[in-house]
């Protein structure tokens, strides 16, 4: 698994649409509130990324790290009867990631992004760019920007 190689991709999909962003280095730590301490910013502002499979395809859903995932909101906008969490070997082969380091973007067409609007509500969002030991930093409207050229959609898929 190349993780530099997703990192790669997200600085390159970043830089091709003139998005400022802050990468931050620092110790690898897989959990969301770890991952917060160790890159100083609010545990709120990091998008979380679940991948999912709901029977017929793989959704990466991503949300605030404070927010739990509500699966059957996820089933119900995405037309699946049920929706679980992929298992681990599944998911690092998909998404070229370890848990705790995808990013809150795809590269692989075989995912669909799913994003919570609630994300948006924050001024900027972090995340693991790909790597467990390294972060980027952005304002939240610029990930907008960038996920709705893709078609992506915003459903809300979070409860508290």
């Amino acid at each position: 698994m190349n993780n530099d190689s997703v990192h790669t991709k997200i600085r390159n999909l970043l830089d091709l649409h003139d998005i400022k962003y802050q990468t931050l280095h620092h110790e690898s730590v897989g959990k969301s509130d770890e991952v917060a301490k160790a890159r100083g910013t609010r545990f709120e502002q990091g998008a979380k990324a679940l991948l999912c499979f709901n029977g017929e395809k793989y959704l990466l859903a991503i949300l605030p790290a404070n927010k739990k995932l509500d699966f059957k909101a996820l089933a119900a906008a995405t037309g699946g009867k049920r929706v679980s969490l992929a298992d681990r070997g599944k998911t690092e082969e998909i998404t070229g990631c370890v848990i705790g380091s995808i990013p809150p973007f795809t590269f692989n067409p075989c995912i669909e992004l799913v994003v919570d609007p609630s994300i948006l509500e924050l001024d900027e969002i972090a995340f693991n760019a790909g790597r467990l030991d390294c972060s980027i930093v952005m304002k939240s409207i610029d990930y907008e920007k960038i996920i709705r050229k893709s078609g992506t959609r915003l459903l809300p898929i979070t409860k508290e």
